[in-house]
């Protein structure tokens, strides 16, 4: 026999509790398939289900589309801190620039390599790092260093700094409406197992194919496995075909 599951997915939860809405005040043999308190329930539940719903999919997508901008600045950000570090560790080398400088931007004096640039949160400390040691030792009096000047990297690292935290609110307006979604998601279970249940209780004395499809018109999902599938297909084509008859 196939057997039953309740929906895995919000949206099956949402045509679920839809269908057996739309079969209020059914009857199947002078009785009522679904309880109309079932049905008001499942009512009122659904208005504010599909409305917070709605709402993590909108947060969702925003955060989606944000991403995509959003790593294009990350990329431009990185590029010029790495590239800034890289000048300033040869111009070290090439003794344009004393060594112990390097503290001032956070730096290993011993070190001539670029730091991991590779996260978001690093790319934040590093870049906030250099522009103010860069400061720093040109109110020291320094030379400053002309390619990539640090008034390119502050450009595009502000740009990424109003961006990750953009980023940020996004991702947490996302998690925020997910939470709500999965706080309800046990009551949607729940009014969808007791519709179910009524339902099949209603049929339960017909023939187990016959019972199947009747409970498919009002949204219980079956799931069948090979020759079950076969079987049913072969019912649907013979009840057409009397039919037609």
């Amino acid at each position: 026999m196939p057997y039953r599951r309740l929906p895995n997915t919000d949206v099956a939860r949402i045509k679920a509790l839809e269908t057996a809405i739309s079969k209020d005040g059914s009857r199947e043999n002078d009785t009522l398939v679904i309880q109309y308190k079932s049905i008001q329930n499942a009512s009122n539940f659904l208005l504010n289900f599909r409305r917070v719903h709605q709402l993590y999919l909108q947060s969702f997508e925003a955060q989606v589309k944000s991403s995509k901008k959003y790593q294009r600045q990350v990329k431009m950000a990185r590029l010029y801190v790495s590239h800034f570090i890289q000048v300033l560790n040869m111009s070290v080398l090439r003794n344009e620039i004393k060594a112990e400088h390097k503290k001032l931007y956070e730096l290993d004096t011993e070190d001539n390599t670029v730091p991991d640039l590779s996260g978001d949160a690093a790319l934040l400390k590093w870049g906030e790092a250099i522009i103010k040691g860069e400061d720093e030792r040109l109110r020291s009096g320094g030379v400053p260093i002309y390619n990539q000047t640090i008034a390119k990297v502050k450009v595009h690292y502000s740009i990424f700094k109003e961006a990750y935290f953009n980023q940020k609110t996004f991702q947490n307006n996302t998690n925020r409406n997910l939470e709500k979604v999965a706080l309800m998601r046990e009551k949607a279970d729940e009014l969808i197992l007791d519709i179910w249940n009524q339902i099949e209780e209603v049929f339960v004395d017909y023939p187990p194919t016959d019972k199947i499809l009747k409970c498919q018109e009002y949204g219980v999902v079956y799931y069948y496995r090979t020759k079950e599938k076969k079987a049913l297909e072969a019912a649907k084509m013979q009840k057409k075909i009397s039919f037609n008859d």
